[in-house]
């Protein structure tokens, strides 16, 4: 099966534009898709995204979806395991990685100063 990206040489990200709250997460959680896309209907596909945590902005429950999931956090904090009131949890730094299976729940998430992750998402190959 082909993966669906295109070819792209280095080029700068407009930072400025092209954020969108996903489906499913509060308002101050964005992504930017910078390649690729998922088919979550029919379980195909790959995507790479950036997403970003305004100050203070939080989760309430687990999330777990049908595809992988690698996690990269450049910038800023991420608290992992908070509850619905966003307390407590386990607080990550940059250079910290997450690798998730199918099915795999993970989070609530939080962020005190605001976060920047790279994420993969992608469906095994039939």
């Amino acid at each position: 099966m082909p993966v669906n990206k295109k070819h792209d040489e280095f080029y700068t990200l407009d930072m400025n534009s092209g954020w969108e709250v996903p489906a499913g997460y509060p308002a101050g959680i964005q992504q930017k898709i910078i390649s690729g896309g998922l088919d979550e209907r029919n379980r195909r596909g790959t995507r790479t995204r950036l997403l970003r945590f305004a100050p203070g902005v939080y989760t309430t429950t687990p999330f777990s979806h049908e595809y992988w999931e690698e996690v990269y956090l450049i910038s800023g904090d991420l608290i992992v395991g908070n509850n619905e009131k966003g307390e407590g949890g386990t607080s990550f730094k940059p250079n910290t990685y997450a690798c998730r299976p199918p099915h795999a729940a993970h989070g609530p998430f939080k962020s005190v100063n605001g976060c920047l992750l790279l994420e993969m998402h992608y469906f095994d190959p039939v």
